[in-house]
């Protein structure tokens, strides 16, 4: 973003998610846990995010992409000796790991396209040397994602923000208004929505009878998670309870009899 683009005092949430390619819903979330908080607002009450914020947002865009959730990124920031400079050190340190791996497998596959052009078959040894390569850079670049399918997207989307207070999150219109696509956070990672397509043998609980997988979310405090869950009438399977293997939980349908389980470690 110009100089021009900024708004007097910082830049507005919305030029600031624009700039980013964030969504203004996880900005709000951000501010709201106190993860990023605008340094300023408006007479009007906007939200005004000064060159500090943006510093700031870089680095939790970073531990985010390194894995940590929410929670260690804020203890991370909050501490005193952890300054934009290192953090930049690490990005850097990682694009470099990642680079190097391309240029490895890139020169590997070089030799075997020009020893291709005299003999059908490479040298096993070669071969070996360009998977070792391909794995390593796969490793780097590899990120977990979870998928369910639902029918009703809207929906399921809508009760999962209200019910299980997942978010923030959003859904994706194809030209003729129909959603082809969901994201919604939850803790430390996002879960993408899926229509069901029958063709590919994707179908939701609902539409299967019955689920064949379950969502495990960890959460602050159990039995307040619980208390929310029924009061938005949510069916639940079975209430909090301490389990043999060291967590409290329970667990509850959504809108089409998915399972979901929230937990906690025992202390």
């Amino acid at each position: 973003m110009t100089t021009e683009q900024r708004s007097d005092g910082g830049r507005r949430v919305g030029e600031l998610a624009t700039a980013t390619g964030l969504t203004v819903r996880t900005l709000h979330y951000y501010d709201e846990i106190g993860l990023l908080e605008a340094s300023a607002r408006t007479a009007a009450g906007h939200r005004l995010y000064a060159d500090a914020d943006v510093a700031r947002l870089y680095r939790i865009c970073l531990l985010r992409r390194l894995g940590l959730p929410l929670g260690e990124i804020a203890r991370a920031l909050d501490d005193p000796e952890w300054e934009l400079g290192s953090a930049m050190a690490i990005h850097l340190r990682d694009l470099e790991r990642r680079l190097d791996a391309t240029t490895r497998l890139r020169g590997r596959l070089a030799a075997l396209v020009s020893a291709m052009q005299t003999s059908d078959n490479p040298p096993t040894d070669d071969l070996l040397e360009v998977l070792e390569e391909m794995t390593m850079l796969d490793a780097t670049v590899q990120r977990r994602i979870s998928i369910l399918v639902y029918s009703d997207m809207q929906a399921a989307f809508e009760f999962l923000e209200r019910v299980f207070g997942l978010g923030p999150g959003e859904l994706t219109r194809d030209g003729e208004g129909n959603i082809v696509h969901g994201e919604i956070q939850a803790g430390d990672g996002v879960v993408w929505l899926h229509p069901e397509a029958a063709q590919f043998g994707l179908l939701s609980p609902r539409s299967l009878g019955g689920a064949s997988a379950s969502m495990a979310v960890m959460v602050d405090d159990v039995d307040a998670h619980y208390r929310h869950t029924l009061e938005q009438g949510a069916t639940v399977d079975y209430e909090p309870v301490d389990q043999p293997y060291g967590y409290r939980e329970y667990s509850a349908r959504d809108t089409e009899g998915g399972l979901w389980s929230f937990m906690k470690p025992l202390d």
